[in-house]
């Protein structure tokens, strides 16, 4: 029979996991305290404990400008050891045919608050590799193809928020003011793909475009990166459209994956309890 520790633990467990799905179902922008706690059913103090303990962990972060609480950076490191149905898994075939197709560089990243995360990359046959990011390396939303494609596709007011906050972090790079990137974005809108014509690397360019679901929201994107004469002319649609297309199938695949099956409980002695961080 479980004790009264243990059933304490499971149960504060299951209290943080209402708080991450609550979070997870929010705008990417993120939530106030007041909303988590109206979403969970749970009381102010312990939904405020909860967040805080989730902060110390880096499962949730605090935008304490804003006073918004949005999923982690340690959230995606998680998953990223979990495997079964993972966005990289299942992007992983279309950016291996992206490469062998155009010979060039593709990347996948993913938002992680009001940053842009490269998740994988694939190098095509091309001698002259464009490698200007790691996987794991983070940019501010809207600096290069793949994290502008993340934020152009947003709302107008998810937009504004984003340069808002993000200013200072984009003054280490060069040509994207928030001027020059809302001019970029709105010409990324009009085409359906984003073009950054060397802004990172003076000779080098990137296309990238967004991975939507059906409701329209950003799940992830695809760019692909290659020496300017690459880009030049007919090729930069011809990309674009691959492009389209690998981001097409993606988000079908994602719609159509199947749910985990529920694990049998079993019985066994809890980890340290959450409610030791409350």
């Amino acid at each position: 029979m479980a004790g009264e520790g243990e059933l304490s633990s499971v149960k504060t467990i299951g209290r943080a996991a209402l708080v991450l799905r609550a979070l997870a179902a929010a705008p990417a922008s993120g939530s106030r305290l007041s909303e988590v706690t109206e979403r969970v059913g749970l009381g102010k103090a312990t939904v405020h404990r909860l967040l805080g303990a989730l902060v110390d962990v880096g499962f949730v972060e605090y935008d304490e400008v804003e006073r918004l609480y949005r999923l982690g950076y340690a959230l995606f490191t998680l998953g990223a050891s979990a495997r079964r149905f993972h966005l990289v898994d299942m992007a992983r075939p279309g950016l291996v045919r992206l490469a062998a197709a155009t010979g060039d560089t593709v990347y996948l990243s993913v938002r992680n608050g009001d940053e842009a995360v490269c998740v994988d990359r694939c190098t095509g046959s091309f001698p002259i590799r464009t490698l200007t990011l790691d996987i794991g390396d983070r940019r501010p939303l809207g600096i290069g193809a793949g994290s502008m494609a993340l934020l152009a596709f947003e709302s107008d007011e998810e937009m504004a928020r984003v340069l808002r906050v993000n200013g200072v972090a984009r003054q280490d790079y060069h040509g994207f003011d928030d001027g020059t990137l809302t001019r970029m974005i709105a010409d990324a809108r009009k085409r359906g793909f984003v073009f950054n014509d060397g802004r990172i690397v003076s000779a080098m360019t990137a296309v990238g475009v967004p991975v939507c679901d059906s409701e329209g929201r950003v799940l992830a994107a695809l760019s692909i990166a290659a020496i300017r004469e690459r880009m030049a002319g007919e090729r930069l649609a011809e990309l674009a459209a691959l492009l389209r297309e690998e981001a097409s199938e993606l988000a079908t695949a994602l719609a159509n994956r199947p749910a985990a099956a529920p694990r049998p409980r079993r019985s066994r002695q809890a980890g340290p309890a959450l409610e030791n961080q409350l």
